[in-house]
């Protein structure tokens, strides 16, 4: 499964299509995570490779892994310095006014006992900013490539929702909750990352489209 899943590799880093649905950790409703999977990915290295960000459950595509203890601070730290170019796909309800733009929009995380945790635009929570463009639009439904600039839970989610104001399709937090069983993929997709190392060639990598894409008519929408 995984080998088919490697889009970049070499001696301190791996990029890996991380499908939807699958969890980063273990927690007591989560059946199986990234970290059970981790220990086959070490492709004969003595440790399994680190994730060194994160990506949601239900968002598929682009994940770096990090296969040493040093590699792994450098990346975190060009994660913190916003050095790490990152562009999502994602399919929305609805068509945006503009072409393109840019969404200014600070977050802050709330939680509840009956709906959990989720993340609300608030001018005093933490700065958060992503750049958009539209890719395609057809039968009342857009194609957008979004580019964050900072790394906030749930930041494209919200922006996407509450900035644009067109939710995610399938966003079981932020978008039109479907009648229960009719719910399909959350449409969002981690389609490219890249870090540039100095010396180094860069790390570029970029994840396929999944099927639930083509599914929803927009399977070329990747440019």
């Amino acid at each position: 499964m995984w080998q088919d899943r490697i889009l970049f590799e070499d001696g301190e880093a791996l990029v890996i299509d991380k499908p939807a649905g699958l969890a980063m950790h273990a927690g007591p409703r989560t059946r199986e995570s990234l970290e059970d999977y981790l220990v086959h990915l070490r492709l004969g290295f003595q440790r399994p490779p680190q994730p060194v960000h994160r990506l949601d459950r239900d968002t598929s595509g682009c994940l770096l892994l990090a296969r040493n203890p040093g590699s792994a601070k450098r990346f975190q730290q060009a994660f913190e310095a916003g050095a790490v170019e990152k562009r999502y796909l994602a399919i929305v309800e609805g068509v945006p006014d503009a072409s393109d733009g840019r969404i200014d929009m600070a977050l802050a995380k709330i939680s509840s006992k009956e709906e959990g945790w989720r993340m609300v635009p608030d001018e005093r929570g933490k700065t958060a900013a992503t750049r958009w463009r539209l890719v395609a639009q057809r039968d009342g439904r857009s194609a957008i490539a979004f580019e964050p600039e900072t790394g906030r839970a749930h930041q494209v989610r919200v922006h996407a929702a509450s900035g644009l104001g067109l939710p995610i399709v399938g966003d079981p937090v932020y978008g039109r909750r479907p009648p229960r069983g009719s719910g399909g993929p959350m449409l969002l997709h981690a389609l490219a990352l890249r870090l540039e190392r100095g010396a180094k060639p860069p790390i570029d990598a970029r994840a396929p489209l999944p099927p639930s894409f083509a599914y929803a008519g927009f399977g070329d929408a990747e440019d």
